[in-house]
């Protein structure tokens, strides 16, 4: 999850990924971009504007009045879960490490299998708005909104940080304006959605965003199947054939390559290992996807807004049939990006591959010089851009739910009557405060390593939110002390966790590599003079006498020797490709420069490290354990009459629905 935040910034877990993403749209083509951006937002507003008129109670902001359907809610999950971490990071993992990119999609489906199962008809029974309201049915409600509004915008404020950077950074990348105009320009559209539309306003704005993100991608992978007849062997074959693919296979793999022919490189680009190589952290990573999805606030919310719990299910089993047929399709996008436009290009535009499906789509147009290139690059991105408004959108609503639903109606209040006016006044207020807040975090963010709060966020959801929801609805003895006392231990020993883990920024590790890059790896260096005296075939001493070369000289040292053979070249593809090489290596001497410029001095992380006190970059395995055994204890050693007595209703309730109101008359 952390690198699908650092490459797009999810997975630290991959947002962050933009910051190297520059010059994907070329200057004269820009208009094109703003045009197609401009269409989409335009269409999108004109939604909110008739949204607005439906808007007139609480229910109608906070739930869409209960009125959306099964179809249309499981359109609006999905918009709402596959945000651009989910599409661009997972097609650039996948067009840069092949099998393990695509182990993430299926994280992201199974997850859906939990909430199927055990949380969507439940809570639709049993909720009203908001999280809260599931906690404190059952429970002393003073005390359990507090503690869930608390952990609702503890979570979206972690998510919401990590989509304003990436959306900032995204439209600054690709429209050429500034990073804070960017997430200007992001928050304000987000503050329209929910201000004038509320919920129902959120709801068509995702199932645009999702249809318009599912056909693009659909087009895409016909353009990339069809040289191969829509024949799967066909494609894989071809994968597997390709030599800028074995490249790449060759350069992750580094000295384990060297006996491995063209053949077994590419094939191994179809297996495990070339990304997730820690068991340990695979199944932490898995935990904290699969249980994190289910606590997190914003989907959560999705099932109040349908009316009844068969279209709770059937929302959830829709949206698990596009999100799945979705994640399929990144499968074509990834390795069609591979072949098509080359890791190379694609690092050379943003490391972490967050650019691999916008690029693919530039190519399959006619490339980098065309107006149709650049077109459906345009498409792609907007939709990106659309994506990541939608999420914020959701994530706002969340959480300004939590301040005006739980904080001021349903503790500050609590004693005294909230008309739906001034209801609606509260939630109006609180989304100026939260998008207002987002913004100036976005701003202040900028630059920032961000990706660790992706994985955090859905760290702090499977530790503290899905354990006390999971048993206040199905264990008789849950009570208002488990659930306090799970959410503080879920969230403190997730946040904890993460602050010694390798998702920090340890500033002497990132002055050790900028060194690396400006005067050449020493220590690797070493490690191959003693390969190459144990060497005794002239064949490996040649190489290792090669790779020695290479890694005892600094990246300037290479410039200038690369700048030296591109004035005897004569070849215009040659110097093409080497002009490419000299930019990247300028890339890598500025970026290091900066990071020595900006560590200078520095040799521990903001908690006091020099390195990190654990390996697992996902702390799940150990948070989410915690968790629910601080709920179990809390409950055993808290008393609470009311959520005993409550049980009997409350598990006739969840299990048939006898009871539950629909949403507009809470």
């Amino acid at each position: 999850m952390n690198k699908l935040a650092k490459s797009l910034l999810l997975a630290g877990a991959s947002l962050p990924v933009f910051a190297h993403a520059e010059g994907a749209v070329p200057e004269k083509f820009r208009w094109l971009t703003f045009l197609v951006f401009g269409a989409i937002i335009a269409l999108t507003m004109f939604v909110t504007y008739l949204a607005s008129k439906k808007v007139k109670s609480a229910s109608d902001f906070y739930t869409a009045g209960g009125g959306i359907s099964g179809l249309q809610n499981g359109w609006a999950i999905a918009g709402d879960y596959l945000s651009a971490a989910s599409f661009l990071g997972i097609a650039g993992l996948i067009s840069l490490y092949g099998y393990d990119g695509f182990m993430y999609s299926v994280g992201f489906l199974v997850a859906y299998i939990v909430v199927l199962l055990v949380i969507a008809e439940p809570c639709r029974n049993i909720g009203k708005y908001t999280l809260a309201d599931i906690l404190a049915y059952r429970n002393d409600p003073k005390k359990t909104r507090i503690f869930g509004a608390l952990s609702v915008i503890t979570v979206s404020t972690f998510y919401l940080t990590a989509q304003m950077v990436g959306g900032g950074v995204l439209v600054k990348t690709l429209v050429g304006i500034d990073y804070e105009v960017s997430v200007i320009v992001v928050g304000m559209l987000m503050l329209g959605y929910v201000l004038f539309g509320g919920m129902v306003a959120t709801t068509y704005v995702q199932i645009i965003k999702a249809i318009l993100l599912v056909t693009a991608s659909i087009i895409l992978v016909m353009l990339v199947w069809a040289p191969y007849g829509f024949s799967v062997p066909g494609f894989l074959s071809a994968v597997i054939g390709d030599v800028k693919v074995q490249a790449q296979v060759a350069k992750v793999l580094g000295d384990s390559a060297d006996n491995m022919t063209a053949a077994q490189l590419g094939q191994r680009f179809l297996e495990p290992g070339l990304y997730l190589k820690d068991p340990l952290d695979q199944i932490s990573l898995g935990m904290a996807l699969v249980f994190g999805t289910a606590g997190l606030p914003h989907i959560l919310m999705r099932f109040f807004t349908v009316p009844t719990a068969q279209a709770a299910r059937t929302s959830v089993i829709w949206a698990m049939g596009i999100i799945g047929g979705f994640y399929v399709l990144t499968i074509f996008l990834g390795m069609g990006a591979a072949t098509q436009v080359g890791a190379g290009e694609i690092a050379f535009v943003d490391k972490g591959g967050n650019m691999a499906a916008p690029l693919l789509a530039q190519y399959l147009g006619g490339g980098a010089d065309s107006m149709l290139g650049n077109f459906m690059l345009a498409v792609v991105a907007a939709v990106a851009f659309a994506t990541i408004v939608a999420v914020v959108a959701g994530l706002v609503l969340a959480s300004a739910s939590a301040m005006a639903h739980d904080l001021y109606v349903g503790v500050i209040r609590r004693n005294s009557t909230v008309t739906p006016e001034e209801q609606i006044k509260a939630a109006r207020i609180a989304t100026l405060f939260v998008g207002a807040i987002s913004i100036i975090i976005g701003i202040a963010a900028k630059g920032q390593n961000v990706a660790h709060l992706v994985g955090l966020a859905f760290c702090v959801a499977a530790s503290a939110n899905l354990p006390c929801i999971l048993l206040t609805l199905y264990w008789k003895k849950a009570n208002t002390g488990g659930v306090m006392a799970g959410m503080v231990i879920g969230t403190l020993s997730a946040i904890a966790l993460v602050l010694i883990s390798p998702n920090m920024t340890y500033p002497k590790l990132k002055l050790a590599d900028a060194h690396k890059v400006l005067e050449g790896d020493q220590k690797r260096v070493k490690e191959l003079q003693e390969k190459l005296a144990a060497a005794t075939s002239p064949e490996d001493q040649a190489k290792l006498q090669k790779k020695i070369a290479d890694a005892s000289i600094g990246a300037p040292a290479k410039l200038e020797a690369a700048k030296t053979a591109l004035a005897t070249m004569t070849d215009p593809v040659e110097k093409a490709k080497q002009a490419k090489k000299i930019a990247g290596l300028e890339k890598s001497i500025k970026a290091a420069n900066d990071d020595l410029k900006k560590f200078e001095g520095q040799t521990t992380s903001m908690v006091g490290l020099e390195e990190p006190l654990i390996k697992m970059k996902n702390p799940g395995l150990i948070s989410i354990p915690l968790g629910f055994l601080a709920v179990i204890l809390g409950s055993l050693f808290y008393r609470d009459e009311k959520a005993e007595a409550m049980w009997d209703e409350v598990y006739v309730r969840q299990n048939t629905g006898i009871g539950a109101s629909k949403a507009h008359q809470h």
